[in-house]
């Protein structure tokens, strides 16, 4: 078997700082041949570069050894690694809420909708069905609801506005693909400057929720199908993109991406993406394209 150049992106937590000549040291060891370091940003990103014949091995010998010194990995070949499309989740991934939830805890229904967002985020349960289910007990919500809980409790997770805005910076094309809702994704991209935002629309009638969402609803292949319209609306190749997400419904668009990043995500989800961040923060997006932190953009 011929050997692909690889590169193993190693990331820790920023404000840890984490990672050492040791500890890096310690994970070269494992690597087949000789591996070549560079600091991305000291004690917090650096590049392992080296030969593999296999790249799914690769990625579970440098992923477990990451996990046990508190870091994470993004293993793929060297010669793909810069992105030009970046299409991102939005609850849990971009921001630290999940919307549905947040409306629902205006209505004293908080906990019984987020026990259902979670098995739907899980893949309990189909995704379409169990967003219905989830927006029929928001009937009667005043619409205004939604303005105040953004101006009070929706915030952007750590990273977001550096990711965007590096990446747009660079010539990149960056778009916001939620199984949330419209209002919502229009300002989170108008916070991170998103190219585009795709969600779903909520009923509204009288300035109140009518419990209804608006079909055709965008779940699982409508990401998927996004990412694929918009890469080829531009003219990439499928490794010039990268999707994250967290949720079940983020499998077909993670698979679809060159690079699919499963950020904080289920099980599910991390066990079939091409990698996982559990410790770092978004900006490990752009450490996995081997940019420095010297060279971020700050949002």
């Amino acid at each position: 078997m011929s050997s692909t150049v690889l590169v193993a992106t190693i990331v820790a937590a920023p404000q840890r700082a984490a990672l050492s000549d040791a500890s890096l040291a310690r994970v070269k060891q494992a690597l087949p041949g000789s591996a070549e370091s560079r600091w991305l940003d000291s004690g917090v990103a650096a590049d392992l570069i080296f030969s593999a014949g296999d790249l799914a091995s690769a990625r579970t010998v440098v992923e477990t050894l990451a996990h046990e010194i508190g870091a994470d990995a993004i293993v793929q070949p060297w010669a793909t690694r810069a992105k030009k499309l970046l299409v991102a989740d939005m609850d849990s991934t971009l921001i630290g809420q999940e919307c549905i939830d947040e409306l629902a805890a205006e209505l004293g229904l908080g906990s019984r909708v987020a026990e259902i967002t979670e098995r739907a985020m899980r893949g309990e349960l189909e995704f379409e069905e169990s967003l219905s289910k989830r927006v029929a007990m928001l009937a009667g919500l005043p619409e205004a609801a939604i303005a105040a809980l953004l101006a009070t409790r929706i915030i952007l997770n750590p990273g977001a506005k550096t990711l965007f805005a590096t990446m747009r910076a660079r010539g990149g094309y960056v778009a916001v693909v939620s199984g949330g809702f419209t209002p919502f994704t229009a300002e989170v991209a108008r916070r991170l400057g998103a190219h585009e935002h795709r969600s779903n629309t909520l009923g509204i009638e009288n300035v109140r929720l009518t419990g209804e969402v608006i079909t055709p609803i965008l779940g699982a292949a409508a990401k998927r199908e996004a990412l694929d319209e918009i890469s080829s609306r531009l003219g990439l190749a499928r490794h010039e993109t990268m999707a994250v997400g967290d949720g079940a419904n983020d499998l077909q668009m993670l698979a679809a991406a060159g690079l699919g990043v499963a950020y904080r995500a289920k099980p599910k989800v991390a066990a079939a993406a091409d990698a996982r961040v559990d410790h770092a923060d978004l900006t490990a997006l752009l450490y996995a394209q081997g940019i420095a932190k010297a060279e971020f953009v700050e949002g």
